[in-house]
């Protein structure tokens, strides 16, 4: 949503009767009777206190706050109460969340405590506009200085009008998150149809009348009487992982050989929107993982676990790190776009989390992944199934990115809608009920 569209949005309410120049340029002019102080005026900022991973546990009293939301549990508190916490390092640098009750605020969030007639949500609604994360010190690593952010001026209101806020934007806001909730739930249905579907073309194949044979395989069920079942295996020249290269982020370059990392492998293919670079000698140290065109791609650690693509790449170079798995089948035996779409499917999704086989929930290592059952069908018919699944898949593929689009002018018009409640560019006083 641009800034044309997020004004259009806003016009339903109106501005405040007299405006002042505030002489700050990021909130420009402010209601008349509003102030102008330093965050540091209105609250207290303190770095949270440093917890080591083997206090982070799954079963603990009290929740662990970081720079991104809840980390786990642990059995002590640093807080009690309700404040709104900024991520002060890393990816998520100048986020906002809100923590309440006994907590512990890690070393990575600021806890940002109120004062004497301000009000705490009022504050987490202007942490939020504030765009904290364009205050980070660092390029490498993003990081938020305390004494930095408490020196920011913004606005103040009275504290009624604070509440007035809170209360209209607490009633806006959840309008727009439950439309957002239906689009969710709403992509995850297209997403079933579309496992559903792919499900059905690479175990059952594309003729219905085709008889059928057990598979043997308690997750494959039946398939066509004259197909056959293969282990990756066998199916496979080469099943293996990259890693990440010596220095971590400290090493990534503006262009070079394309590292291709978890958040880069879906099953709609790959999205190289944030991809990492690395240089040709970090390259040559992992040459053993290098991407070829038409290998399959499979994510091996984290929430992103059985993801899987084709590395379409167009003879671009590229590598990748530790949680992606490259899988090249034998053009003799499996289509490399069959392979990803019967991997995909519920039959081999299944094997990948059936813990009872010994496969964990968090990780697959090679000799899992290289026992992983398939059905395989001639190559002429894996092509057809192929050519099958592309066309329907994308029907499905491009509606979820009209839902995807919708739901990201949601998130703007949140955002905006927060903004301008809290800066004063719009009178929402009596709006609240």
């Amino acid at each position: 949503m641009s800034a044309a569209e997020s004004q259009r949005a806003l016009r339903r309410f109106k501005p405040y009767s007299a405006y002042k120049d505030c002489g700050v340029e990021w909130l420009g002019k402010i209601p008349a009777r509003w102030q102008v102080m330093r965050l540091k005026t209105l609250a207290s900022l303190r770095a949270g206190a440093a917890i080591t991973s083997d206090r982070i546990e799954p079963n603990g009293d009290y929740p662990v706050f970081g720079g991104n939301g809840l980390r786990g549990y642990t059995s002590s508190y640093t807080h009690d109460g309700e404040v709104p916490l900024v991520g002060r390092q890393g990816a998520l640098c100048g986020c906002v969340c809100f923590a309440t009750g006994k907590f512990w605020a890690s070393e990575h969030a600021i806890v940002v405590t109120p004062r004497t007639a301000v009000d705490t949500h009022w504050l987490a609604d202007l942490l939020q506009a504030m765009s904290l994360n364009a205050y980070s010190q660092s390029a490498a690593q993003p990081g938020l200085a305390v004494e930095a952010i408490g020196i920011i001026p913004v606005p103040a209101p009275p504290i009624e009008e604070q509440r007035g806020i809170t209360a209209f934007l607490d009633r806006e806001t959840a309008k727009i998150d439950a439309l957002a909730a239906k689009k969710q739930r709403l992509i995850e249905l297209l997403q079933e149809k579309r496992t559903a579907l792919i499900t059905g073309a690479v175990t059952k194949g594309l003729d219905p009348n085709v008889p059928v044979k057990g598979s043997g395989v308690e997750w494959l069920g039946e398939i066509l009487a004259h197909w056959e079942i293969a282990r990756l295996r066998h199916a496979t020249v080469k099943i293996g992982s990259g890693k990440t290269p010596s220095g971590g982020a400290e090493v990534y370059v503006s262009e070079g050989v394309m590292l291709l990392r978890s958040q880069n492998v879906h099953f709609a293919g790959l999205r190289l929107a944030d991809v990492a670079f690395i240089d040709a000698v970090t390259d040559a140290e992992m040459a053993g993982s290098r991407v070829q065109e038409g290998d399959v791609l499979l994510n091996i650690t984290g929430a992103s676990l059985g993801r899987c693509c084709v590395a379409l790449i167009n003879g671009t170079p590229a590598n990748v790190n530790q949680h992606v798995c490259v899988i090249r089948p034998r053009s003799r035996l499996f289509d490399a776009e069959f392979l990803a779409a019967a991997i995909a499917s519920r039959a081999v999704q299944a094997q990948i989390f059936n813990t009872e086989n010994g496969i964990s929930r968090d990780a697959l290592n090679f000799e899992q992944i290289g026992q992983l059952r398939v059905a395989r069908p001639p190559l002429g018919e894996q092509h057809d199934i192929v050519v099958f699944c592309n066309r329907e898949t994308a029907k499905i593929d491009a509606l979820i990115e009209k839902i995807r689009d919708a739901m990201d002018r949601l998130k703007e018009m949140r955002t905006a809608l927060i903004s301008a409640a809290v800066t004063g560019k719009i009178d929402v006083r009596g709006k609240a009920a």
